[in-house]
């Protein structure tokens, strides 16, 4: 049987950190990106893609803003600019690997799932805003944005007098339509999925689906769905080639291989970044608890020779 790999594409495979964004550097950079991950179709892998949508959903947030300040077009909640990124963003890898596999002889078919996640509406987060989206403001514009519209705002830690809206970031405890992703990918189809972490949405007292205003860690979310399909490895493809203890100290350690007796030694030093790196590991490990073979944490353009990456496993 063919084994089933779940890619979490993060947010330099599609938009490089001094780039404006322009569907054209997206376009290049997605095509980057996939002549790496050719080998494992050729291997005879199925595959399951998910990705970030940090800056693209930013941007659509902006024009939210926009469009509401000069013109009184009704802003769009959290939740539609999430699902937005992700057909739009769906659309563009799907075009991009389409190419990618026209040249490399490779016949797939590629699918996008607008992804809904369901979380918990009593989740901590709820009462710990800790994300930050959309534009920086003033601090007279920031309170009236509060006082209209309930919207939360933390201080910038790099602009001064600048505030910017925080959002919660809660734990992601099933995958919708999960089930369709798996026969899907089990079939030979490439499914894109999980865009974003996924769309955050919860059911009410009355078995009713309602949205939040949240996002949701999308390695997080990737690592709960290939656990829940039954994935055999977890990819997440990030701008380093390793996983590094102490990044970017004199004291900067490679770790190419990593057990979970390892990883929790490791995070009780404070070893990973809190912002960055920590919760990759932490999505990387609970993938292998839960059943996966390994996971793999590295950069795109290393993911084909296989001397590189950091392998997390079990034991």
């Amino acid at each position: 049987m063919s084994k089933l790999a779940v890619i979490a594409l993060g947010g330099n495979a599609i938009i490089r950190g001094d780039e404006r964004g322009t569907i054209q550097q997206q376009n290049k950079n997605s095509t980057d990106t996939f002549e790496h991950l050719t080998y494992l179709l050729k291997e005879g892998y199925n595959m399951v893609l998910t990705h970030g949508n940090g800056p693209q959903v930013g941007n659509i947030l902006l024009r939210n803003d926009a469009g509401e300040e000069i013109y009184d077009i009704p802003q769009m909640p959290l939740d539609i600019c999430v699902a937005d990124s992700q057909g739009g963003m769906g659309y563009m890898l799907e075009k991009m690997l389409k190419n990618v596999l026209k040249c490399e002889g490779i016949n797939k078919e590629i699918v996008t799932i607008i992804t809904q996640v369901v979380v918990s509406k009593d989740d901590p987060a709820f009462s710990n805003y800790t994300k930050r989206v959309g534009k920086l403001y003033d601090k007279k514009r920031a309170d009236a944005l509060s006082a209209n519209k309930g919207w939360v705002f933390k201080k910038s830690s790099k602009r001064k007098n600048a505030w910017r809206r925080v959002v919660p970031s809660p734990k992601p405890i099933a995958i919708m339509n999960e089930d369709i992703i798996k026969k899907l990918a089990d079939s030979g189809i490439i499914v894109i999925a999980v865009g974003g972490g996924g769309v955050p949405v919860y059911y009410d007292d009355k078995g009713m689906l309602k949205a939040l205003e949240a996002v949701i860690d999308k390695d997080a979310a990737s690592s709960l769905l290939g656990s829940n399909i039954g994935a055999d490895e977890f990819y997440l493809l990030t701008d380093v080639p390793y996983v590094y203890k102490n990044f970017g100290t004199d004291k900067q350690e490679i770790l190419e291989f990593l057990t979970k007796a390892e990883i929790n030694k490791l995070i009780k030093e404070k070893a990973f970044g809190e912002g960055n790196m920590l919760p990759k590991v932490k999505s990387a490990l609970r993938f292998v608890e839960n059943g996966g073979a390994k996971s793999v944490i590295t950069d795109a353009s290393n993911l084909e020779n296989k001397k590189y990456g950091t392998r997390i496993t079990l034991l």
